[in-house]
């Protein structure tokens, strides 16, 4: 028998073409992501269920969701 990997969905955010809007931050019901020192926003891996209302809010449309092997 094989180890089985699992998957899970997480947000991940293009850092280079983020705008640090923060509107993301406001929508995460776990408050995984955080604008960090202004700049762009950044995801808490261990926090994202990758429900995906981070992506649909970001008016950039730099945010999406990737499968994570875990």
């Amino acid at each position: 028998m094989g180890a089985t990997v699992r998957k899970r969905r997480k947000a991940v955010v293009e850092q280079g073409d983020c705008v640090a809007c923060g509107c993301c931050v406001k929508v995460c019901p776990l408050s995984a992501i955080q604008v960090v020192k202004g700049i762009a926003a950044q995801v808490d891996t261990e926090k994202c269920v990758g429900c995906g209302k981070c992506a649909k809010e970001c008016p950039a449309t730099v945010i999406t969701i990737q499968e994570a092997a875990v």
